[in-house]
């Protein structure tokens, strides 16, 4: 009873705020299906010599949206959301979520979650999570104070079919972590004294911690994961509040849901941290007078953090940032390990990190594409089997393409035949953006239907090695 109290009180108020148009928006999202899966293009419209800042098709943007595909063991299927549109060459953001039925092996159409109508931007696409009772929430993403951050809970367990509004309010880059027979921590981004981190946590998704601070040293892009009961984020800081100066790395952890936070090697930390020397820095950075782009947070096999991250000289695309370096960075449960995997021609070529025992992985668009000094490129499977001291490209995923393909990511008790999920599009201009996903071995590529004829259709099968 009180649960739907705290949900009837809190759809009150979000008409009351929002008014005929939320509720509109809401109600139209909960019943449409798209007819093919149609990522969003963007450009953020900072150009320079050699382009813009970032841009072309990222419907799975950004690495602080985790996670934003888990499989399922009781359903058999690998659940995802990313950032749609309504039809090629337009730019009208859809929160679309579906599935791949590893069963049968097809995808069904795509929901529409929510429709962010008068958006074209994806840094409002969304995260996603599953309750032990498998249950689907969708985080959607906000924007500052302008748009608020969107709750959706499935209306019922492993099902697209339909969604409530649970919660809105002011949360960028969302980062939930379901934990057994606890709840939610709830990592996330406020635009208080610059891009700052917080945290609240939930029992049931409906009634929640006030936000409590995290970071706030000008401002902060982080990535997380949870592992043992241990939730770990990693994250740098904006001199001044410039996203163009972001250095340094920091690691904190919390085993207890937020009670109490502590550095890698067990220091307690107290809460926010506001200077940039602090006892949860990794590396300074900034001294040697270099940029990090966090890419992906994953552990070793007892359980260290092992860090994936871009490091570069300049924000601005083009030879002048080179070089732009993967680098794979390891506590061994002594020290801070730093061993390079390759370079490549953007900051945002952003790819996942997998760890397998005694063989680790990464996939990305580490290769030059057609839109050379543009965002992403080809994508390719590197491997390492001395715990990320040295690397080997192992296969290109694809080649000869006519977009460039970004934003690699890594699905959440990832299946071997869906382990990783990207889209592509032409970061110089205007396209199409197709989605595709690779299985375990990268020895086959997938690409999702773009236009849909029946309401299954199997995924087309691009690359088959043996």
């Amino acid at each position: 009873m009180k649960k739907e109290i705290v949900y009837k009180l809190a759809r009150i108020a979000a008409i009351c705020c929002y008014g005929v148009c939320f509720l509109h928006n809401t109600a139209a999202a909960q019943y449409s299906r798209a007819d093919g899966y149609r990522g969003i293009w963007f450009t953020l419209g900072q150009f320079s010599e050699y382009g813009d800042k970032y841009s072309g098709g990222l419907g799975t943007y950004t690495s602080s949206h985790v996670p934003v595909a888990i499989y399922s063991k009781q359903a058999k299927k690998t659940f995802f959301v990313y950032g749609g549109t309504t039809a090629q060459n337009e730019r009208h953001l859809l929160i679309m979520i579906s599935f791949f039925d590893h069963k049968n092996k097809t995808v069904p159409r795509p929901v529409i979650v929510y429709d962010k109508k008068g958006v074209n931007d994806p840094h409002d696409n969304a995260s996603l999570a599953i309750d032990e009772k498998g249950y689907l929430w969708v985080f959607v993403s906000g924007r500052n104070t302008t748009r608020p951050g969107i709750i959706l809970k499935s209306r019922a367990p492993y099902s697209i079919e339909g969604f409530d509004v649970v919660l809105q309010g002011e949360m960028t880059y969302p980062q939930p972590w379901w934990v057994k027979g606890k709840g939610f921590l709830y990592l996330f981004t406020k635009y208080t004294k610059g891009r700052e981190l917080y945290w609240k946590t939930s029992a049931d998704g409906y009634n929640w911690t006030a936000d409590q601070k995290l970071a706030g040293m000008g401002g902060h892009y982080q990535v997380s994961n949870f592992r043992d009961g241990k939730l770990m984020t990693v994250f740098n800081y904006h001199p001044g509040g410039n996203v163009d100066k972001r250095t340094n790395i920091y690691l904190v952890q919390t085993p207890d849901m937020g009670k109490t936070w502590t550095t890698v090697d067990n220091k307690m930390i107290a809460t926010p941290l506001s200077d940039p020397k602090n006892d949860a820095l990794i590396r300074d950075y900034q001294a040697e007078g270099k940029l990090v782009y966090l890419n992906d947070l994953n552990f070793d096999k007892k359980g260290h953090p092992v860090i994936l991250a871009v490091i570069s000289k300049g924000y601005l695309p083009g030879p002048s940032g080179n070089p732009r370096t993967w680098t794979i960075i390891h506590w061994t449960g002594k020290n801070w390990s730093f061993d390079s995997v390759c370079t490549s021609t953007h900051n945002y070529d952003m790819g996942s990190l997998y760890i397998e025992k005694h063989r680790w992985k990464i996939i990305g668009p580490t290769e030059t594409g057609p839109q050379h000094y543009g965002t992403g490129g080809e994508m390719a499977l590197w491997e390492s089997t001395n715990d990320g001291k040295t690397w080997v490209k192992k296969t290109d995923l694809t080649a000869n393409s006519p977009r460039n393909h970004s934003y690699a990511r890594r699905p959440l008790n990832a299946h071997h035949d869906f382990y990783a999920f990207w889209a592509d599009g032409n970061p110089d201009s205007l396209s199409a953006s197709r989605l595709y996903f690779c299985n375990k071995k990268g020895t086959k590529v997938w690409r999702l239907p773009y236009t849909m004829q029946h309401l299954r259709e199997k995924p087309e099968l691009l690359l088959k090695h043996k």
